[in-house]
């Protein structure tokens, strides 16, 4: 009997670490190192197993290929061509297949748009905000800034009608300055969709998940914090239903499921597995190093890696090697110590494997405790999650009168507990 999941995700990545930029907080560049005189390309025989061998043991109606890098464009139209007359040369009848593809926009053209667009992709765009914050660690290997390319990559995208969404990494460059890059992702990019990464980089010269020292373009725990709170408050009074936070979708899905949609979220992992140029397998994208390589599926079936027990203990060590700290923690049910990559800290105590970004994660979960709760009971009630909004108006109409009528010296009616002179009438 087979132990792999019914469903599970497989990043691939045609041109491994090869990338046409040398953004200085990326982790996989140096994964270059693994295949040493490699052309980094991969080839039909690669190609054909991987699409063959995730559609035939996907048992959901519902498949998803992607692709990543280092930087897929490099691999040319031509590639996806025949990626796409392989998936309908494989896909079972009555499945749905979606192809995915990330990339930093820098090659876009007409021509890779239209593809786009007639093939139904669903494009990831790496940009990191507004010029200033993008171009702080995103730079062409010639250390030229890259966003105007990006952005015209991008107006293309919308041009020929591409489905696409951000991924922008929060940084010390950007992470002061949640809101800003939130508006300009709305406003001024007309993006729907966001997804926030935490920049949590060691120290080395591997990429490997090694050490515990960081760099200085890693995000603090306070800056992650306050950049995830300014940007819900401002989502929550006006753009639920209209804007999709990857990280608010998540941690409301714990309120309402009592589990994570988010891997990053969930008390385990293991099924999302990294797959290299020549087909090698690894157990995650941010473990892609010698001790996380599970066999290479052109020697054995994929399925079988992904159920093999190697594989199945990487999922349970995030559960198993949690810090007491963190099993005692209030806001274990929705958080689960985050990705096991970002555990470089140690507890109050003394326990290593705390995660670096902990005590911003824990004001985030604490500021957004009420609206998340008030949200689930909304959509468990048959509601929608958007008329959150009209309820936080009237809520804040409210307050605003009861501020109204507050004397210098009375106790704010915030429940703050300090003077309103000291709390809310500072401002009046």
């Amino acid at each position: 009997m087979s132990t792999a999941p019914r469903a599970f995700h497989i990043m691939a990545k045609p041109t491994g670490a090869v990338c046409n930029l040398a953004c200085d907080y990326c982790f996989f560049l140096a994964k270059e190192q693994l295949y040493p005189g490699s052309k980094f390309r991969m080839g039909d025989e690669v190609l054909e197993a991987y699409i063959r061998q995730v559609l035939e043991a996907h048992q959901v109606p519902q498949v998803t290929i992607a692709w990543q890098g280092g930087e897929p464009t490099l691999m040319g139209l031509d590639f996806f061509r025949r990626a796409q007359e392989y998936i309908e040369k494989y896909r079972k009848p009555n499945t749905t297949v979606e192809s995915t593809i990330q990339t930093n926009g820098v090659l876009l053209d007409d021509d890779w748009c239209e593809f786009l667009h007639e093939n139904k992709f669903l494009v990831g765009i790496s940009i990191d905000g507004p010029r200033e914050m993008h171009d702080a660690y995103r730079h062409d290997r010639a250390g030229k800034p890259v966003f105007d390319r990006v952005m015209t990559g991008l107006r293309l995208l919308q041009k020929h009608k591409v489905e696409f969404n951000i991924l922008a990494t929060v940084h010390a460059a950007n992470g002061d300055h949640g809101l800003e890059v939130y508006r300009f992702f709305r406003d001024e990019v007309g993006a729907r969709y966001l997804q926030f990464i935490p920049i949590v980089e060691r120290d080395n010269e591997t990429g490997y998940q090694e050490g515990n020292s960081l760099t200085d373009r890693s995000v603090s725990p306070e800056q992650y914090g306050r950049f995830l709170i300014s940007i819900f408050d401002e989502w929550v009074k006006r753009d639920v239903g209209e804007m999709f936070v990857q990280t608010f979708d998540g941690v409301l899905a714990s309120y309402v499921r009592g589990r994570s949609t988010l891997c990053v979220f969930s008390p385990t992992c293991g099924e999302g597995a990294a797959l290299e140029h020549n087909g090698d397998l690894y157990s995650c994208d941010h473990f892609v190093d010698p001790n996380h390589l599970l066999g290479n599926i052109l020697e054995t079936p994929l399925a079988e890696l992904m159920g093999s027990e190697k594989q199945r203990k990487f999922g349970r060590d995030k559960q198993d090697t949690l810090p007491q700290y963190c099993r005692d923690c209030r806001w274990l049910f929705t958080c689960n110590c985050e990705c096991p990559k970002n555990r470089v800290s140690q507890t109050p105590d003394g326990e290593p494997g705390l995660n670096h970004l902990c005590e911003g994660l824990k004001a985030f979960f604490e500021h957004t405790e009420q609206p998340m709760q008030l949200m689930a009971q909304l959509l468990q009630r048959g509601r929608a999650a958007p008329d959150i909004m009209q309820i936080m108006a009237e809520a804040e109409k409210q307050m605003e009168a009861r501020f109204a009528k507050a004397g210098r010296n009375d106790p704010c009616p915030c429940g703050s507990g300090q003077k309103f002179k000291r709390c809310h009438g500072r401002a009046r």
